[in-house]
């Protein structure tokens, strides 16, 4: 079956990669993605591969060439029996998904492409979100925090690639605004949820750090 033989793929491209991009971060996006497909009208084979295929080779470790990715899913999928028509759409999915400081205009959009990118959103929310945040800036060997650097709401595309800023700032880059980014009603619904854990989070964390609690 596809869907195993691309779960095998993913799992031997990823068995080295950072924590918050591995195999289990794809795991959660395509489950997530699969219950989020039950309430839309869409195409499950695209939604289901377009999850699994979505971070093959994100650009963050790949130098920022974002072509890798694209390239490498199509390399795959043309040995697997499928169509060149679902090919072409499960590329236009992983071409289009990234935040990229959300900024940017979408090329594209697909009922498909609308679930994975919610799902792959709602991985970067919450305790999960909180986790890879904190997973990426050591990774990067980042600050967990720094008063005198405040957070850049108008980075470009490039400065949000480029960016050393300490941890904490990538909830408001990033995190925090993609509640108003979600695309179907139930992935606002989960979005919502954990956006509400993030701000207690952060609530905490204020507190913690002036030492009033």
């Amino acid at each position: 079956m596809i869907i195993q033989k691309t779960i095998t793929y993913v799992k031997q491209e990823l068995a080295n990669a950072e924590g918050g991009h591995d195999w289990w971060h794809i795991e959660r996006v395509w489950k997530t993605a699969k219950q989020i497909a039950k309430s839309e009208r869409v195409d499950v084979l695209i939604v289901e591969l377009g999850a699994l295929l979505h971070d093959i080779a994100d650009s963050k470790f790949n130098g920022g060439d974002e072509t890798i990715g694209p390239r490498k899913a199509r390399e795959f999928l043309a040995t697997q029996d499928v169509s060149s028509e679902v090919i072409d759409h499960v590329i236009l999915i992983i071409e289009n998904i990234s935040f990229k400081g959300g900024k940017e205009a979408q090329k594209f959009k697909s009922p498909e492409l609308d679930v994975v990118q919610d799902a792959d959103r709602l991985d970067a929310l919450g305790a999960i979100g909180i986790a890879r945040t904190f997973n990426f800036g050591g990774f990067k060997n980042r600050e967990i925090y720094n008063p005198t650097i405040p957070p850049n709401l108008h980075m470009t595309k490039e400065e949000y690639k480029k960016s050393t800023a300490p941890s904490i700032n990538h909830f408001y880059e990033k995190l925090l605004l993609l509640k108003d980014l979600m695309n179907t009603a139930t992935g606002k619904a989960m979005a919502q949820q954990r956006h509400d854990y993030m701000e207690g989070f952060l609530e905490q964390f204020y507190k913690e750090w002036e030492g009033t609690t």
